[in-house]
């Protein structure tokens, strides 16, 4: 079987490649993360003129790609590169869900996302839902001619810098039931709606939002009411499948790094890396991102099968990826020893990064009981 990239996709990669590269040094990143927004809005342009969000969109919509290998092209770089501009929040989830379900009116909008000058973000999860799709208590209620929003949404990436928010609630049954969700699409300067923002503990932007008898018209649906919930789990799966691709970038990138060092550092006299026992350590650290890699593209290839297929291969990748950064992120630090917990060294940050991937969108012991569940149903 051939997994060699298609001549598009490796000019796509090696474009982002090179421009991450040059342009996009660690203390670049040191400084968008201090800044407000906690990213560059100048160098989310910059990436929007290089193609790299319309490659993570269909061409129905204005896109370029779309498919599971554009994703995995592209956030494989963006985890190479750390950047911390919103391509999860904004071009993945946000875009996706309106490009997938959203009225023509609504798509309109996708032209800017790939311009770079609209934000979206995608708030679901609620503080009570853990990772459950379908745990959703923010409640929608009809109200004349529109609906009244009330409810809380919790850690929503980018949700303090987004220009449109996509908001999750209940328009019918019980909190825990996938049927009775819908997607609203909603401007935060809403009356009602209180937006508060914090860093995570990997250079990124969070944010709490409070939905306070926020009113909207029918205009402001996204899809059909009451099912969402199909149209969520897709979008979230393209999601893990960008964060599963993010993640193998940075483990390699930890790798190499920890390679040059025992190849350069010295104890009694010579590299670190001529004695066998790191040697051993090294080697079974390759093995396991390989691994990794493996599953990535295996994910990528089953994004548009059927559902307990896709959704079982999704988890599975999901779990696995979580395991080996968390692996990565200690031996990588244990290999270099005390320069691994200096600020200026770019590989702590990597750390961090792999270990906030494991948490977003559902840890590896999460993903392994989906992964059961969705077998059990094959």
């Amino acid at each position: 079987m051939d997994f060699s990239l298609s001549e598009e996709r490796r000019i796509l990669r090696d474009t982002a490649a090179r421009f991450i590269r040059d342009s996009y040094p660690i203390r670049l990143r040191h400084a968008s993360t201090a800044s407000e927004p906690g990213f560059s809005r100048a160098m989310w342009s910059q990436f929007a003129e290089l193609g790299l969000i319309g490659a993570l969109l269909p061409a129905s919509v204005g896109g370029y790609g779309g498919a599971g290998e554009d994703l995995t092209v592209v956030m494989e770089e963006i985890g190479r590169g750390l950047v911390v501009e919103p391509f999860l929040a904004t071009a993945v989830l946000g875009a996706g869900l309106i490009a997938e379900a959203g009225s023509d009116a609504q798509k309109t909008m996708l032209a800017e996302v790939i311009a770079g000058t609209q934000l979206l973000t995608f708030a679901h999860g609620e503080p009570e839902g853990r990772y459950s799709l379908a745990e959703i208590c923010t409640a929608a209620v009809r109200s004349g001619k529109g609906w009244t929003l009330t409810g809380r949404k919790a850690v929503v990436a980018n949700g303090d810098s987004a220009d449109m928010l996509i908001v999750s609630a209940r328009v019918s049954g019980a909190p825990t039931d996938e049927n009775g969700l819908a997607l609203f699409l909603l401007d935060p300067s809403l009356p009602g709606i209180a937006r508060r923002g914090y860093a995570s503990v990997d250079g990124g932007r969070a944010a709490e939002i409070e939905l306070d008898g926020v009113t909207v018209g029918d205009a402001a649906l996204i899809g059909p009411p009451g099912g969402a919930c199909p149209v969520i789990e897709r979008t979230i799966g393209r999601g893990v499948l960008a964060l599963c691709a993010e993640a193998l970038g940075a483990m390699e990138t930890c790798r190499d790094m920890t390679i040059d060092y025992l190849r350069t550092r010295t104890q009694f006299g010579a590299p670190l890396g001529t004695f066998q026992a790191l040697q051993h350590r090294m080697v079974d650290l390759c093995l396991e991102i390989e691994q990794a890699r493996s599953i990535v593209i295996l994910a990528a290839g089953k994004l548009e099968a059927p559902r307990a297929e896709r959704e079982r291969t999704l988890s599975a990748a999901k779990n696995l990826v979580g395991r080996v950064g968390r692996l990565v992120a200690e031996e990588t630090i244990q290999l270099h020893g005390g320069i691994a917990m200096t600020w200026e060294y770019a590989l702590p940050h990597y750390a961090k990064r792999l270990t906030m991937i494991d948490h977003q969108l559902g840890d590896a012991d999460h993903h392994l009981e989906r992964f059961i569940a969705f077998s059990s149903t094959a």
